[in-house]
């Protein structure tokens, strides 16, 4: 043991260690790809073990909305529909209102089948919706949400998710009735252009008026309507409620929104507390009798009158 080592076996050490660095590092990248791998595995396995929905094709005489007693949790010990009843009539808007947390956003992804409930009756023109053919069911049905689905294609092709037979023609008049046509006119390829990811190159108002002309190109008898104005600014919101006017006309139509100026003129207003219906009526009715929607009234007219 002198201290020395020859060059040779210094320049045979490095080129070991190097390699042996090399499989350590293969090794952990694998690892992190075993993981990710696993955790999708996991994912579709759950996705296999759910039940597969099914039904009849059925012809609906009409298309008013029933809930006869209908519960539903997400979590077992925790009913977030408790035994809900109500007739969303055809022809007729319905808006749910009430506290954060009180089912709204459920009673709409129960009504488009998200989920299941798990007792009770959900009845589109007398016929329960859980016997109803899947594809049959979503042909009368258009949903629009506050958070905007948009695929990595052109403008064009986005809004005839809505109708896939539909001509360019109604697509555009489409696009006109749901004021987007001036901004996709302006836009580099107009129709033709791409808007990347879930619509990232476009503005939050502006993907929701796509939407809104998927859903007016559809034509469906049944309108779902979740907070579609909520994050948007004055003018944005104001070019939606114009559009929006073409989209519900002699529809029945189910919405929710946190701005109780936009569902004053319902025709029925149906007022929710922790599951269940605290009370049901027109605007001028539920001054009277609802304490839950004249707090939320004034709280939303001190919102809107605020001043910095």
């Amino acid at each position: 043991m002198q201290g020395k080592i020859s060059l040779l076996y210094l320049l045979g050490f490095t080129i070991a260690a190097s390699k042996i660095m090399d499989g350590v590092n293969g090794l952990y990248l694998n690892m992190a790809e075993i993981m990710y791998i696993d955790a999708r595995m996991k994912r579709i396995q759950e996705l296999r073990k759910l039940r597969k929905q099914s039904g009849k094709k059925m012809e609906l005489s009409s298309y008013e909305i029933e809930f006869q007693g209908v519960s539903f949790s997400y979590q077992k010990d925790y009913k977030v529909i408790d035994t809900l009843s109500f007739v969303a009539k055809q022809n007729e808007v319905t808006a749910f209102v009430g506290p954060s947390g009180c089912g709204k956003t459920t009673v709409l992804r129960l009504i488009s089948r998200l989920y299941d409930y798990d007792n009770g009756k959900i009845l589109i023109g007398g016929k329960e919706i859980a016997n109803i053919d899947i594809d049959c069911f979503f042909e009368n049905i258009s949903i629009v949400f506050q958070e905007v689905l948009l695929f990595n294609t052109s403008v064009m092709e986005n809004i005839r998710m809505g109708k896939k037979s539909a001509t360019d023609e109604e697509v555009i008049q489409a696009a006109k009735l749901a004021n987007c046509h001036e901004f996709i006119s302006n836009l580099p390829e107009g129709y033709q252009s791409m808007i990347g990811e879930n619509g990232s190159k476009l503005s939050g108002g502006e993907r929701q008026r796509i939407s809104i002309a998927r859903a007016i190109l559809k034509d469906a008898p049944i309108i779902l309507l979740d907070e579609i104005s909520a994050s948007l600014d004055v003018e944005n919101e104001m070019k939606i409620q114009e559009s929006l006017k073409y989209l519900l006309k002699n529809k029945t139509v189910i919405i929710i929104s946190h701005r109780m100026k936009s569902i004053e003129k319902a025709d029925k207003i149906v007022v929710m507390h922790q599951g269940k219906v605290e009370s049901i009526g027109r605007h001028e009715e539920l001054l009277k009798i609802s304490p839950i929607y004249r707090n939320m009234l004034e709280k939303s007219n001190m919102t809107e009158n605020f001043r910095y």
